[in-house]
């Protein structure tokens, strides 16, 4: 934590000629009588990406932005702004704007210590600089060129690459002072196959916080392509898919974000303190089966969801949402957690300095139960194995929501079969864990892909989950 802070400072503070001791002046002045909480959200981000279409380059963007946010709290009451000149001015300008929501001007002095106990979840290196400007093209046509080579119904290819290095500096009236360097990379593969005038379309990707080398150990970047391709070869064989309430047995990996939408934004602590969600009031009481045990964990070395700190400071932990079946906790950042009057626990996100921080998830996962992935397709007479999932749909306070599986099997007599197309899952977040009945020994979680939207911002996630079955879930397709 002390490099990240020593490297925070030099890139974020040194330039302007801006002191700690300044910053903690600002600090006080923020605060007053009725102020509750007051920070500062400073942020660096230098990002990039390249897009291959039509087997050529046709997109790229580069952008570097930097600011910083200021925020004071007085009860629910919150007071923000932000400027994009990271400048003393600046500063105590948006400091000003922020503390209007108190009318008294007393100033409180604000003791500073760094932050001393969090993680080094990954190496704080600039992923753009890790491969020139030849070598970034390259790893584009390599992929096109492999998706091509494998099968001559592939008639299109588009794959890109970006890259984001983020450098933060939280200083808190708590007297918290912290600091983060994140890399983050992501590739995407989508491909199109025609066979017979009928066209279909198959998707794999990846990513975390690595930099592009990632994507050239053990040919991971061509895996992806393999992987896009065979998608979409398995959808060209695809047959309309069954509709009524049947067992679906859901995939390990990916499908993890039907729970991330289902369940875990019902977890989030603000929807719950404002009563909104679902979930609220019900923590102690059983909301699954005792087979499931979902958690948030923002500690997982190089996932994409992972941060050292959250986005006010706070080190980042393994949250246990839901024991062995019982609701145990809410996912908090410290206005909620305040109001709520319960312990933070490292969920705070914002998407830049210009945006408020708000409770999210970070990595959310089912863990692992006892039963075979084999065992538990055996188990269904007929029914649904959703693996790949593409959009859903879901309403915070009915916890209803609707799915699209973008790859799935029959399941007759306990035995994979056809792959179908069209398949919808429907249903709601709080009942879908009472009817798992069995769960899998083999947790696997997403390749690195996750984008999670809430209130318009956009933040990178993690989900998983082992093989899973569910007894009763309202599919809809197209066979009656």
């Amino acid at each position: 934590m002390t490099n990240f802070l020593k490297q925070a400072e030099a890139d974020l503070l040194a330039p302007a000629g801006i002191t700690e001791n300044q910053l903690q002046q600002v600090l006080g002045h923020v605060l007053g009588k009725n102020i509750d909480h007051a920070d500062l959200y400073f942020q660096s981000s230098y990002s990039e990406s390249w897009s291959l279409e039509d087997s050529i380059i046709k997109g790229g963007s580069y952008n570097i932005d930097r600011g910083v946010g200021v925020r004071a709290m007085s009860g629910e009451k919150t007071g923000f702004a932000y400027s994009d000149d990271i400048l003393l001015p600046a500063l105590e300008e948006a400091a000003h704007a922020a503390r209007s929501i108190d009318h008294h001007t007393d100033a409180t002095p604000v003791k500073i210590k760094p932050l001393k106990k969090s993680h080094e979840l990954y190496v704080p290196v600039n992923p753009l600089n890790s491969l020139n400007e030849a070598e970034k093209i390259r790893l584009l046509q390599s992929i096109d060129a492999c998706a091509r080579q494998i099968d001559p119904r592939v008639i299109q290819v588009n794959a890109s690459i970006a890259a984001e290095y983020e450098t933060i500096l939280v200083m808190a009236s708590d007297g918290q002072l912290a600091a983060d360097v994140r890399p983050l990379v992501r590739l995407n593969v989508s491909v199109i196959v025609e066979q017979n005038g009928r066209r279909e379309s198959g998707y794999a990707g990846g990513g975390g916080r690595f930099d592009y080398q990632y994507f050239l150990e053990n040919d991971r970047a061509l895996a992806y392509a393999r992987e896009a391709v065979r998608q979409a070869l398995v959808n060209l064989e695809a047959i309309p898919a069954p509709a009524g309430t049947m067992p679906v047995v859901l995939g390990p990996g990916w499908p993890g974000v039907l729970l991330h939408e289902a369940i875990g934004h019902g977890l989030e602590g603000d929807f719950n303190r404002k009563g909104t969600s679902a979930f609220s009031g019900r923590l102690g009481e059983r909301v699954a089966t005792p087979l499931c045990t979902v958690v948030d964990d923002g500690t997982l070395v190089n996932r994409r969801g992972s941060l050292n700190m959250d986005d006010e400071g706070t080190p980042t932990e393994c949250t246990v949402l839901i024991e062995k079946g019982i609701l145990t906790n809410y996912m908090q950042d410290k206005r909620n957690a305040r109001l709520m009057g319960m312990k933070t626990t490292g969920n705070a996100r914002r998407e830049s300095y210009a945006h408020v921080p708000m409770p999210r998830m970070t990595n959310t996962y089912m863990l692992a139960g006892e039963s075979s992935p084999e065992e538990i397709i055996r188990s269904v007479k007929k029914g649904i194995y959703a693996v790949n999932f593409g959009g859903g749909q879901v309403d915070i306070t009915s916890g209803k929501f609707v799915f699209s599986a973008s790859e799935a099997y029959l399941i007759e007599d306990g035995k994979i079969m056809a792959p179908v197309k069209g398949a919808t899952l429907i249903g709601g977040g709080p009942e879908i864990l009472t009817h798992v009945s069995m769960v899998g020994n083999d947790l696997q979680l997403d390749t690195g892909i996750g984008i999670c939207g809430k209130e318009g911002q956009s933040v990178p996630v993690g989900v998983g989950q082992p093989t899973l079955k569910i007894d009763s879930i309202t599919v809809g397709g197209t066979q009656q």
